[in-house]
């Protein structure tokens, strides 16, 4: 753990980041076994799926503070060395709150031995770098089987999800919704079509959903008794609402009351810079994460009516090198505002937007874009290492 201080500090001394992962990676080089040791003595959640694990844990470690002081991954690194960094900051904190990449949940749990394990939803993602998303499935779902003494909250409307998390000793099944089904078409464990009516869905195997304890009904957290929680988010959309009922459900199983949850986290403005507005040389611009087709269908309906759009896409490691998903967006949903395509890949936007028979120009900077618009207000929708750089900037 000193190396890996050492290798952290060094990392933001020569400013080449924030030691988050460096730091994991040399104490792991040094003892394979760090992580189970860390995680020993703590309740653990892990949170993991394609979208929402940022803000959903920001959540559920905000729910827990009121037990006890958190272990929190919060920075978004959540491959192993990112995970191991979080456990080795806060060494004596009785809980820890991990958001973790889906590819390495089955390595992180069966070391940690979670508590509790969130799956929050699954799509397709990065498919150069995590492979289509039903061998995701069939790993994650192997991997509850390995987790006995773990208590798995699950999004019981994503058909995948479910199937994972069936195979759980111990299952809270939350009803937070899932627009996007075009990954989940067909059955996880037969392949036959998935049959939907209304909130309810089935297959002909006999795989079906399961009956929620909880559920997300027109942005209230509605319980198996009846009783109602209204959620009054300061976050916006469909999704942030799913990803509180699901936050809500976790820190009720680990004894917050649940009043007193969503109460807290009405105080949540931005989520590591998403949702913020900052001032872009007198452009109000506000800023969303969007990173692959189901994040992308949450986000245009929170895009201001009228309001010029900035898309910032980047192809780096950490965004998946492959911007095949681009096709897969409903892009045409923008015609008639003003768009700018920018970022490493504008001109891959560009062609999309193009196909979409949506009228933009294209400036590769993305702040540079921002100002180049003529209205007082501009939504900066960014993937992965965009924002992240975008974020960087305005900071400085």
């Amino acid at each position: 753990m000193a190396a890996g201080r050492l290798a952290a500090a060094a990392s933001r001394l020569s400013k080449l980041g924030n030691g988050g992962v460096i730091g994991g990676r040399a104490a792991l080089m040094l003892d394979p076994d760090a992580l189970r040791r860390l995680g020993q003595g703590r309740k653990v959640v892990l949170v993991t799926g394609t979208n929402g694990k940022t803000t959903t844990s920001l959540m559920i470690s905000r729910l827990l503070e009121t037990l006890g002081p958190v272990a929190a991954n919060g920075d978004g690194a959540n491959m192993p060395d990112g995970v191991l960094s979080a456990l080795a900051k806060r060494p004596d904190a009785p809980y820890a709150v991990l958001e973790v990449d889906e590819t390495y949940v089955p390595w992180v749990a069966e070391r940690i031995q979670p508590a509790c394990l969130v799956l929050l939803n699954l799509s397709r993602d990065q498919l150069d770098r995590v492979g289509e998303v039903r061998a995701t499935e069939r790993e994650l779902r192997a991997a509850i089987t390995r987790l006995p003494d773990t208590t798995v909250i699950a999004n019981c409307d994503d058909t995948l999800v479910t199937s994972a998390a069936l195979g759980a000793s111990r299952a809270v099944w939350v009803s937070a919704g899932q627009e996007w089904r075009d990954d989940s078409a067909s059955c996880a464990r037969c392949g036959q079509a998935i049959r939907h009516e209304g909130s309810h869905w089935s297959c002909v195997c006999g795989f079906s959903r399961p009956e929620p304890a909880w559920s997300l009904v027109d942005k209230n957290l509605v319980a198996a008794d009846g009783s109602t929680i209204p959620l009054e988010l300061q976050l916006p959309g469909r999704a942030n609402a799913a990803n509180a009922a699901i936050a809500l459900a976790t820190a009720a199983e680990l004894g917050v009351p649940p009043e007193l949850a969503a109460d807290r986290l009405r105080s949540i403005t931005n989520v590591a810079g998403r949702y913020r507005r900052v001032n872009v040389d007198g452009h109000a611009v506000r800023l969303l994460l969007a990173k692959n087709p189901a994040g992308w269908n949450e986000t245009l309906p929170m895009l201001d009516q009228g309001v010029p759009v900035v898309i910032a896409v980047n192809s780096q490691e950490a965004d998946g090198r492959d911007t095949s998903w681009l096709w897969d967006v409903p892009f045409e949903r923008l015609r008639g505002r003003c768009v700018v395509a920018s970022g490493e890949r504008a001109t891959d936007v560009a062609v999309r937007l193009t196909y979409a028979e949506v009228p933009h120009i294209t400036l590769k900077d993305p702040l540079d874009a921002v100002q180049g618009i003529e209205s007082s207000e501009v939504d900066l929708v960014a993937n992965y290492t965009a924002f992240r750089d975008v974020n960087a900037r305005l900071r400085a």
